[in-house]
């Protein structure tokens, strides 16, 4: 193909070229061209000594991820995101043997509120699990007074919901509002194992804790038309490892606390099937009750067979409000 630059040749026998430029132009050309080729030979040749020949020529090894042209910040950084400053020049961001280790996240610092220095337990009653582990719970233990039952499956509301599935959901949430507020939060379980605990495992985590309250969340199972909470409080026991003498006192003003509140904040009436419209009771067989060390009370939150006590139960936003509840109760009995 002609270059476009370039014009026919000489005729042969003219005196004089006019088109001397073209070929002055095209031997420069050549020459240069022959000046470049040894350098780029010897480019190829230094090029081959460090890279290898041929297809079984040693490869360089590819870099590693953290010789990427990105730094650390600027690969994980979200798109329109600025890297920090110690991403992109600290040294130690892609040289440090730890560098590439997933750590766990430290725990968020307590938030400061009146419950700052003190622990609650929650125990969430019952446990989906033990409807497939009846065996298991049917073991007895001993609650100082007597003999029971490890643990029961809890009820159901006649469309199937779990009280299970209740407890933990309202002790989740009061975890929260009671984190909120300054306390450390420890709950006996979060469905985290096939069955249990039993009663007496549930006792020993509130006394090992030195919890300065407990609170056993549950909803109750008894025939339509029985509505409203009640909060169990401790009798005075003393019996085997049960002896409740120190706590008989400062579990009911827990309890009273926390009826208060409760009613306030969600609107419940206290039972009508029992506790003269207090919406507390006192009992004996109780194994959470009879071996805690620490005050501690159950709430009932409502009635899972009647259908309108059903209806709160099971709405997300009636929970947040029953755990509130608790929660400021708890609040108050421990002067917060």
């Amino acid at each position: 193909m002609r270059n476009d630059d370039s014009s026919p040749p000489p005729e042969s026998g003219s005196s004089v070229s006019p088109d001397r430029p073209w070929f002055t132009r095209r031997s420069t050309l050549v020459v240069g061209v022959a000046a470049l080729a040894p350098a780029a030979l010897a480019g190829w040749v230094l090029t081959q000594a460090f890279a290898g020949s041929g297809s079984d020529g040693p490869r360089p090894a590819p870099l590693p991820a953290s010789h990427s042209a990105l730094s650390p910040g600027q690969r994980d950084a979200k798109p329109g995101s600025t890297p920090s400053a110690s991403a992109s020049t600290s040294p130690s961001a892609s040289t440090s043997p730890s560098a590439s280790t997933s750590t766990p996240a430290a725990a968020p610092a307590p938030a400061k509120g009146p419950l700052s220095g003190r622990t609650v337990v929650v125990d969430p009653g019952h446990n989906t699990g033990n409807f497939q582990h009846t065996d298991e719970i049917d073991q007895q233990v001993d609650i100082g007074t007597a003999r029971k039952e490890c643990d029961t499956t809890g009820t159901t509301t006649n469309a199937g919901y779990k009280e299970a599935d209740f407890t933990l959901d309202v002790s989740r949430r009061l975890r929260t509002a009671l984190e909120a507020q300054g306390a450390k939060v420890v709950l006996t379980h979060q469905a985290d194992r096939p069955w249990g605990p039993c009663i007496t495992e549930r006792a020993r985590i509130g006394n090992e804790a030195k919890a300065d309250a407990v609170v056993s969340v549950h909803a109750d199972g008894v025939s339509a038309g029985n509505r409203g909470f009640h909060v169990i409080l401790p009798a005075k026991v003393k019996g085997g490892s049960a002896d409740t003498a120190k706590i008989v006192g400062p579990s009911r003003e827990l309890g009273e606390r926390i009826a208060g509140n409760f009613a306030r904040t969600t609107g419940s009436a206290p039972a009508n099937y029992l506790g003269s419209g207090t919406g507390l009771v006192v009992r004996d067989d109780l194994g959470g009750l009879n071996l805690s060390t620490q005050p501690k009370v159950f709430i009932e939150c409502g009635n899972m067979r009647d259908a309108k006590d059903a209806a709160q139960l099971t709405s997300p936003e009636w929970r947040q409000k029953a755990a509130q509840g608790i929660a400021d109760g708890i609040v108050g009995f421990l002067g917060g």
